[in-house]
């Protein structure tokens, strides 16, 4: 049986927070039970791994029961749902220490969906108009425009939220502070976009700004950062602190950390005013305990991720390797609907090679 997978760009257009749990839940149900089937269909990994699990695609299941793929899972396998001569563009994630980096094919229906849904869930927070905008890091990572690593997939997808961009380090990763000051004094009076990831602006751009004894003026500006924690942590910076130390070197006074990865490009997690990271109406969290039961609101456990977007890849529905919790549903006093939770860090190997061997 084949069927016709839901069109995303049915409820693209939608508010990105505006669905209560009951409507969410009801749109989650059909589409994410259709993706199933569709990469079922159309991915030979997907299916011998369902078939292993005796897991019936053709019929519908609630969203906790659909079986999940392990996260590092995209670093041993080629996993799409397309032809190899579709694939328009091909992500990786950003290894490091020689770790293999998970690759993530997308089609160009896929590359534009993602497009839209991160250019719906950003500008409910900084509006349409587009802004000047400041990007802390090198110009250097976009050199490989056909195969895109996160950070600078990341750079390139809020690169269309503003305009007349500066960059503020070299291909040294030096801060360029003379063009930077520059770029200050010209958009003095406006407001600004700063993006940049979590570790490269506090190492490059916020210690920097401290050694040379220079505050920005950035009062006016909104920031927005992701990325690894885990360096930041080992230095005892959490996100409160690293917002008042932003705050001490360039004025900055909105920043908005956000969650994502390249597996579920376009489906990020943006922190709201109250602090607290929120899922939209393409997206979706559950967390699991070491047994993979279901956690309660509040419980800690390993982190999965649902996502109405991949079609081209069973990127879909993932089993993550962080830890985190969701502290609520729908009552965020930031007024956003949907599920609203905090990262608490990543798992240990060691919980990594047990999880593992519970899912075989």
């Amino acid at each position: 049986m084949r069927i016709r997978l839901f069109n995303i760009d049915q409820i693209i257009e939608n508010c990105p927070y505006g669905l209560n749990k009951e409507e969410k839940n009801k749109l989650f149900l059909q589409v994410v039970n259709e993706m199933t089937l569709h990469h079922y269909q159309n991915s030979d990994h997907y299916r011998n791994i369902l078939n292993l699990l005796n897991y019936d695609p053709t019929q519908t299941h609630k969203l906790s029961e659909i079986p999940f793929i392990p996260v590092r899972l995209f670093k041993e396998y080629d996993l799409f749902s397309i032809k190899r001569s579709e694939i328009f563009k091909t992500m990786t994630s950003s290894g490091t220490g020689g770790n293999r980096v998970s690759k993530i094919f997308l089609d160009k229906t896929a590359a534009k969906n993602q497009i839209k849904v991160l250019s719906k869930i950003v500008t409910n927070f900084i509006g349409k108009k587009r802004l000047p905008m400041l990007i802390i890091d090198t110009p250097s990572v976009l050199k490989d425009r056909t195969l895109f690593s996160a950070r600078g997939a990341g750079i390139l997808g809020f690169s269309t939220f503003g305009r007349n961009h500066q960059y503020a380090l070299d291909e040294n990763m030096e801060l360029d502070i003379e063009n930077v000051q520059i770029f200050c004094e010209k958009y003095k009076n406006d407001k600004i976009l700063l993006f940049g990831f979590t570790f490269v602006v506090w190492k490059y751009f916020h210690q920097k700004l401290l050694d040379l004894g220079i505050r920005l003026p950035l009062e006016n500006a909104i920031l927005f950062h992701g990325g690894g924690w885990k360096k930041l942590t080992e230095e005892s910076v959490d996100n409160d602190s690293y917002k008042k130390a932003l705050n001490k070197s360039c004025g900055l006074n909105r920043v908005h950390n956000y969650y994502g990865m390249v597996e579920q490009t376009g489906s990020v997690f943006i922190e709201c005013e109250e602090g607290h990271l929120h899922t939209s109406i393409y997206s979706d969290i559950l967390i699991r305990r070491a047994d993979l039961s279901l956690c309660k609101v509040g419980e800690s456990g390993l982190v999965q991720l649902i996502s109405l977007l991949p079609k081209s890849y069973p990127g879909h529905n993932i089993l993550t390797e962080d830890i985190g919790q969701i502290l609520g549903e729908d009552d965020c006093s930031c007024g956003r609907k949907g599920k609203y939770f905090k990262i608490n860090g990543r798992v240990t190997s060691a919980e990594i090679r047990g999880c593992s061997d519970t899912i075989a």
